[in-house]
C-alpha cells in the first residue's frame, strides 16, 4: 500500500505535470472506483488543474472550486502516460479503473490489482466532504507536529504502539510498512502499550518517526511514478524482510501474521531477544 512518502512523491510528480493543464476526459472503467455522483464526474472536463495536494495517503487534484480526491488503497497505483491509444479502453475485469486524459494528450491511469476493489475516487467541492479525509489526524511532517504535539496525541491512548501509529484518525499517512520501520528505528516492540511509554521513550519514538518518514520522502523525491514501489521496498530495513538478517545487529528478522496483514521486527533490537507469539492476540512469550 502506498503510504505518506510514496503519496507525497506522487503529489510532487503530478504537481509538475498537471498544474496548469486542462483535463480533456475522465473515463471511469470500473463501476466501484467512483464513490460520489454530485457533482457529476464529467464536470471536471474542460477544467484546469490549479494544484495537487496531499492529505495523509490521499491525493487531491484541485480544479478551482472542485477537488478530485484519490485513495490508492492496498493494491492501487497511478501510471503516468505521455500518450494514449486513439481507441478508448473497454470497461472490464482488468486492473484499469480510471483514465484521465489532458488536453496535451498525456495523462494517467489508475489501476488496481486483485479482486478486492478498494481504490476510491471522490469528486467533491471541499476535501472535508470526504469522510475519511475529514477524520484524518495531523500530518506527521507538518511544521507544527513536534515532539510535544506527538506526546499530546499519545497521552489519551491505551493500546499497542503499532496500532496507534497506523490509526489514520490519530496520525495521517503511516501504514503497516513504515510503522514497522519506525518501531525498529526506535528499538521498541510493536506490542508495547502506549500508556507505558516514558518521556525518553516518547522522544525516541518521535525522533524515529520523523527521521524515517523524512528520509523516505527524500529517497522518493524525483523518482518516476512507475519506479516508486521498487524504491520503497529497497529502502525498508525490516518490513517485508522476514528471515533476512537485521541490518543493525544481524539477528534474523521475524514475523507476526494476522488475518489480513503481517508485521516484521527484530527480536534483538526490539524485544530484548524474545520472539513474539505469531497469533492475532500476540504477547511476548514467557
Amino acid at each position: 500500500m502506498p503510504e505518506l512518502p510514496e503519496v507525497e512523491s506522487l503529489r510532487d510528480f503530478l504537481d509538475g505535470r498537471l498544474t496548469g493543464e486542462r483535463i480533456a476526459r475522465v473515463l471511469p472503467l470500473n463501476i466501484s472506483v467512483l464513490k460520489t455522483y454530485d457533482p457529476p464526474l464529467g464536470t471536471v472536463e474542460g477544467r484546469t488543474v490549479t494544484a495537487v495536494a496531499r492529505y495523509g495517503k490521499w491525493l487531491d487534484l484541485v480544479l478551482d472550486d472542485l477537488h478530485l480526491t484519490i485513495h490508492l488503497a492496498r493494491a492501487g497505483w497511478l501510471r503516468w502516460r505521455d500518450e494514449f491509444p486513439a481507441a478508448p479502453p473497454r470497461p472490464g475485469k482488468g486492473p484499469l479503473a480510471l483514465r484521465t486524459v489532458l488536453g496535451s494528450g498525456a495523462g494517467f491511469d489508475l489501476t488496481e490489482a486483485g479482486t478486492t476493489k478498494r481504490l476510491a475516487v471522490h469528486l467533491v467541492r471541499d476535501p472535508a466532504d470526504v469522510p475519511a479525509i475529514a477524520r484524518l489526524g495531523p500530518d506527521p511532517l507538518a511544521d507544527d507536529f513536534d515532539r510535544d504535539a506527538f506526546a499530546a496525541l499519545l497521552s489519551g491512548e491505551q493500546r499497542q504502539i503499532k496500532g496507534a501509529l497506523r490509526d489514520q484518525s490519530l496520525i495521517a499517512g503511516i501504514g503497516n510498512a513504515y510503522s514497522d520501520e519506525i518501531l525498529h528505528a526506535a528499538k521498541m516492540s510493536p506490542f508495547k502499550q502506549t500508556r507505558h511509554l516514558g518521556d525518553d521513550e516518547i522522544t525516541r519514538l518521535y525522533e524515529a518517526l520523523h527521521a524515517t518518514l523524512t528520509e523516505a520522502v527524500a529517497r522518493s523525491r524525483g523518482v518516476a511514478a512507475g519506479r516508486l514501489k521498487g524504491e520503497k521496498k529497497s529502502g525498508l530495513r525490516v518490513h517485508g524482510r522476514a528471515g533476512e538478517p537485521c541490518p543493525v545487529c544481524g539477528d534474523t528478522i521475524r514475523e507476526v501474521s494476522f488475518s489480513d496483514s503481517a508485521l516484521q521486527y527484530c527480536p534483538t533490537c526490539q524485544t530484548g531477544g524474545k520472539p513474539l507469539a505469531d497469533r492475532r492476540m500476540s504477547r511476548l512469550l514467557k
